[in-house]
């Protein structure tokens, strides 16, 4: 595979870092006014420059139809983060029965810093963009604003939602209707924060 250039570089991440902010990806409009292009064909060639390289894949029918491709497929990509997979019950994130491999993704792309990626796995965070089989770039920390997609353990299980504090009390709000937000009982249920998302991949591992 081709390397990027440090503008196909740059694109790719404004791509990722929208993503995970938006839980989609950018239309051109909003790719072109990001980098100042004059117009919606400079973006084109750009993207189809890293479809060609293999770095996303497009869907031309339909609306921001950008799918980002895992970064282990890129050689330009710097080894180094591990990828936890289903965790054990009650064992650290990064026991080495959790982790199925480590993957060539750099972990300062990130903004706080990635140290580690996590599989998800199910559907409780659909509406936020967040899909089964996804990669969440995770910056490990014990602090969490109300609003951030965090990794939590409650109990002996780890889980990925939504953080929002009312008053004194944590809930974990899942973003599908399916599934039931976790409102922690102080007094029987001990919840630890592990990290907060900064990033996701949607990896193409097939």
């Amino acid at each position: 595979m081709d390397t990027l250039t440090p503008r196909q570089s740059a694109i790719w991440q404004f791509i990722r870092d929208y993503q995970a902010e938006a839980g989609f990806p950018p239309s051109r409009a909003e790719i072109a006014r990001h980098f100042a292009f004059r117009s919606i064909n400079a973006v084109t060639g750009h993207l189809e420059a890293l479809a060609r390289k293999g770095a996303i894949e497009l869907a031309p029918d339909i609306p921001r139809g950008i799918r980002l491709l895992d970064l282990d497929r890129h050689d330009a990509a710097p080894p180094g983060l591990p990828l936890i997979g289903e965790v054990a019950a009650g064992s650290p994130l990064l026991a080495e029965q959790n982790i199925q491999r480590h993957c060539p993704v750099d972990a300062a792309l990130f903004r706080p810093r990635a140290d580690y990626l996590l599989r998800v796995t199910g559907q409780s965070m659909r509406d936020a963009g967040i899909l089964d089989g996804d990669w969440l770039a995770v910056h490990a920390t014990r602090e969490a604003r109300s609003g951030q997609v965090v990794v939590a353990r409650v109990g002996h299980e780890v889980t990925v939602k939504r953080l929002w504090r009312q008053g004194g009390r944590l809930e974990l709000r899942a973003a599908h209707p399916d599934f039931a937000d976790i409102v922690p009982d102080a007094d029987t249920q001990q919840v630890e924060i592990e990290g907060i998302v900064v990033g996701l991949i949607r990896a193409d591992v097939s």
